[in-house]
């Protein structure tokens, strides 16, 4: 711990810093294991006097085999207990015995204190030199200062780990190439026609074509260089960020080792082996495996990501304890006679045993790539296989401590890694925690193996989580149950993936039978994750940053402590356990008594998305016309769980930029479907075979929405306005906003326009094509609020609310005051998802309301007059305090009937 935060601190830390730290530090350490050394001395002298008083052949003999002055085999008793507290007392002399006129254990001492200050001082400023050394690497030669010019560059650079596709996004209305992210280490840069040999990490920013370059290829490439945005972050930064110009595929300038050439064809040869299975096997398997998720679907990777069982996707150290296990046996025999595993049933030496699993750990470290939690896992088994070699006993936790404290030292960037740190806490947890767990769990009637396995997933939850929070800003509720339900087929699935690994070069049939076989364990996995993260209450939002991580460790604490009484309640127990389904399923009855959402009778519900628009048109219990699904899948899916929708008849897409269709896969998750309706002009083309290509995997048909199209579920009516028929105006074929679908809504007494993100000219040519349109109760507010609109229409429509979809701090500035400002002037009352959350309409006729889920709790608006909610964007009416789950309303015509027209 010492030389991790050393470590940490000193990579940010100025050179000078360090040096003086470092400085002061070795005297000091220098100075304490003198001191350590005297100590010994004294405290030998006087073991020795006591043995000699006593005389006779007994004293003759202690001094014969200590040597004088407390020496045993001529080593100083100081320098003994410097070794022993090192290596943890392994080396199996064991306590003294009582009366010996021995020291006691030196923990117990002032010498023991001594030299553990000593050690810890020790390690920190081994950590903060070495970190001090390559912290500075960042800040030598001319990359630092050719990326502050964003210079235009040719750097020559060598790949040092797997290219990686980014996740593609919708920036506002466009969908974001898609392009790869490569760490690298640069080796020759050119710029203004000198060149200059380095060595400076570097983070590239290419085009597809560089995804299958294999780590140790050499590339040359053209581009301008940049500051990381986040030169300080978790991990080890980069010098410079190099965003590679143009399209073509990268100049190879030199190929990959041959090590990596044979890892790579294993692990071709595992995703070749997996081609055949089920979808999520397929992508699941070789993650599993080796820790390949490029074919992870965003989905089935979102999922793991709510349900905590993203370690199944990182290689760690569960992956090399099967191996090992099956190569050894249970580590509790494998010194002894009956030992067990496969190199026991072939007959191989205990020493060979322990130099084979040596060969294969580095082996492992390659074909997994050499990743925070792979390390951590080898340096452990590593540490483990020597004690093996040596006949020392085994102890799991000095080796672990070893690990980590190797690893820092060769790598000190792991100390500000995230993954190195949830890697290290769990298996410390899984060490030190779980047993003691387990123990408990068993003594009050739990069976062993349900003991076990429930005490090691609580122990790493528990100190995992609170990490998580500072990242991510949630818990997950459903990490403990879904792990316990997944752990069973983690080793089944690996053993029979190293299998289809190892054998695919070879024999590719028996690969593709062992692949096969996997699936059904991985399969598993998927389900759960799916299942657990499809629960509405499988995330649990939590502060972010380190007083949230604080806070949560806290909470974790005193759940701990309460469960050592809780646990002798059997009543008690089943009270908590209910308390925990109620928080995770959310049965919708008992979701609105406590939170007031949604709120009884809603009509019209605008989903919180962020920069897009997500509506929801209620259509009886449980189901909703949708109109478009936003940007994101997740925040469209959860809208409707909160909401309860899980029927779909039509989905309704006003047109195809990112912001309106991305979210689709969220609307078709796990609900039934009917139809998905667009507008006539598919464009962008890219966007709108997404459409299709999403619609088609969910088997829901695909049509075109058609002027004058009308229908109808239960009170909900609705007719689409706008675009017309194709070729008959000019101004709906200008681009896609103007050929957005605009819908006319009436739901028991209420009245909507949905304008999607028509522009002025479409805005007027619409009000020209129905001269009949009336006064809505609401408007969607066309293009996010933006500063566009057409005044004589808003005149026209005078609603008595505006809502406006958009997105918190976007880069647009949306919505425009201006807007804002001319539908307050109207009388409206607004209402924005960036500020105020979900939005929900109810009533009809003289009497509706507005309810917004805001952070501060539930707020209603009524007509033309906000009348609850403090601080909301509303900007007329008077606040009445907070609200919970209920609107107020009006009741009299003059403060909710329609204004009367002008003249």
């Amino acid at each position: 711990m010492a030389a991790w935060a050393a470590a940490a601190a000193a990579l940010t830390a100025t050179g000078w810093t360090v040096a003086a730290a470092v400085g002061a530090g070795v005297p000091a350490a220098g100075a304490l294991v003198v001191a350590a050394l005297a100590v010994g001395a004294r405290g030998g002298g006087a073991a020795s006097g006591r043995r000699g008083l006593r005389g006779g052949p007994e004293g003759v003999r202690g001094e014969a085999a200590s040597g004088p002055a407390g020496r045993r085999d001529g080593v100083p008793a100081g320098l003994r207990d410097v070794a022993g507290s090192v290596s943890g007392a392994q080396g199996g002399q064991g306590p003294p015995a009582p009366g010996s006129g021995e020291p006691a254990a030196a923990g117990g001492s002032p010498r023991g204190l001594v030299v553990a200050l000593a050690a810890v001082l020790l390690c920190a400023v081994a950590g903060a030199a070495v970190a001090g050394l390559r912290g500075a690497d960042l800040r030598r030669g001319p990359l630092p200062e050719l990326a502050r010019r964003q210079a235009e560059v040719t750097v020559e650079v060598t790949v040092t780990a797997d290219p990686r596709v980014t996740r593609p996004h919708a920036r506002g209305a466009v969908h974001a190439a898609p392009a790869v992210v490569a760490a690298a280490e640069a080796t020759e840069v050119v710029a203004g026609g000198a060149a200059t040999r380095l060595r400076t990490p570097v983070l590239v920013i290419a085009p597809p074509s560089w995804a299958g370059l294999l780590p140790s290829t050499r590339v040359r490439a053209e581009g301008r260089l940049a500051l990381p945005s986040r030169a300080a972050g978790s991990g080890r930064p980069p010098a410079a960020v190099l965003r590679v110009a143009g399209r073509e595929p990268p100049v190879v300038v030199g190929g990959p080792s041959a090590v990596q050439r044979v890892a790579a064809r294993f692990r071709a040869g595992l995703r070749d082996a997996t081609d055949g299975l089920a979808p999520d096997a397929r992508a699941l398997l070789p993650g599993l495996v080796v820790g390949d998720t490029s074919r992870v679907p965003e989905d089935l990777d979102d999922a793991f990501r709510a349900t905590g069982m993203t370690h199944l996707l990182a290689v760690s150290g569960s992956n090399l304890a099967i191996l090992l296990a099956v190569l050894i046996g249970p580590p509790h025999l494998a010194a002894r006679a009956e030992r067990r595993g496969l190199a026991a049933r072939l007959g191989v030496p205990l020493r060979a045993t322990a130099v084979l699993g040596a060969v294969l750990v580095p082996g492992f470290v390659v074909v997994c790539r050499p990743e925070p939690s792979v390390l951590r896992a080898a340096a452990c088994g590593l540490v483990l296989l020597l004690a093996l070699a040596t006949g020392r006993r085994r102890s799991l936790l000095p080796a672990l401590a070893a690990a980590a404290l190797l690893l820092v030292l060769y790598d000190p960037w792991l100390a500000r890694s995230p993954g190195f740190l949830l890697s290290v806490l769990a298996t410390g947890a899984l060490l030190t925690l779980a047993p003691r767990w387990s123990a408990a769990l068993q003594r009050r009637g739990a069976p062993p193996r349900l003991s076990e396995a429930l005490a090691a997933a609580a122990a790493a939850q528990a100190v995992c989580a609170p990490v998580i929070a500072v990242l991510a800003e949630r818990v997950s509720l459903v990490a403990v149950p879904c792990n316990l339900l997944a752990e069973a087929v983690v080793a089944p699935a690996t053993v029979l993936g190293f299998a289809a690994l190892a054998l695919s070069p070879v024999a590719p049939p028996v690969a593709e039978w062992c692949a096969w076989l996997a699936s059904w364990p991985a399969s598993w996995a998927a389900t759960v994750a799916r299942t657990g993260a499809d629960l509405p209450g499988a995330e649990l939002g939590w502060p972010g940053g380190w007083a949230g991580g604080l806070l949560l460790a806290a909470v974790t604490a005193a759940a701990v402590l309460a469960a050592r009484g809780l646990l002798r309640s059997p009543w008690a127990c089943a009270g908590c356990a209910l308390l925990l389904l109620a928080a995770v399923v959310r049965p919708a009855p008992l979701t609105r008594a406590v939170t007031g959402w949604p709120p009884p009778g809603w009509r019209l519900a605008a989903c919180d998305v962020g920069q897009g628009d997500a509506l929801v048109l209620a259509a009886g219990e449980g189901s909703a016309v949708v109109v478009d699904a936003g940007p994101e899948p997740r925040a469209v899916d959860r809208c409707l769980r909160a909401l309860g929708v899980d029927r779909v008849p039509l989905v309704l897409l006003s047109h195809f930029h990112a912001d309106h269709v991305d979210g689709l896969p969220g609307v078709l998750r796990g609900r039934a479907v009917g139809a998905v309706e667009t507008t006539s002009l598919a464009e962008p083309p890219g966007r709108a075979a997404f459409v299709r290509r999403e619609a088609g995997r969910a088997h829901v048909p695909v049509t075109t929405a058609r002027p004058g199209e009308r229908g109808r579920l239960g009170e909900l009516e609705w007719e689409v306005l706008w675009p017309p028929p194709a070729g008959t105006s000019a101004v709906a074929e200008e681009g896609p906003n103007d050929a957005s679908l605009a819908l006319l809504v009436r739901s028991g007494g209420l009245t909507a326009l949905l304008l999607g993100d028509l522009e002025p000219p479409a805005q007027q040519a619409l009000a020209e094509a129905h001269p009949a349109l009336p006064a809505v109760d609401v408007l969607k507010v066309a293009h996010h609020g933006s500063a566009y609109q057409d005044p004589q229409l808003m005149h026209r429509l005078r609603p008595r609310l505006a809502v406006v979809s958009a997105g918190a701090g976007n880069p647009y500035g949306h919505p425009s005051p201006r807007t804002l400002g001319a539908l307050r002037e109207q009388g409206a009352a607004v209402v924005r998802t960036d500020t105020d959350g979900p939005v929900a309409v109810t009533g009809g006729g003289r009497e509706i309301a507005a309810v917004t889920k805001a952070s501060t709790g539930i707020q209603a608006f009524t007509g033309r007059r906000a009348l609850a909610g403090p601080g909301t964007s509303a900007g007329t009416g008077a606040s009445t305090g907070r609200q919970r789950g209920r609107t107020q309303r009006c009741r009299t015509a003059a403060r909710c009937h329609h204004p009367p027209p002008e003249g």
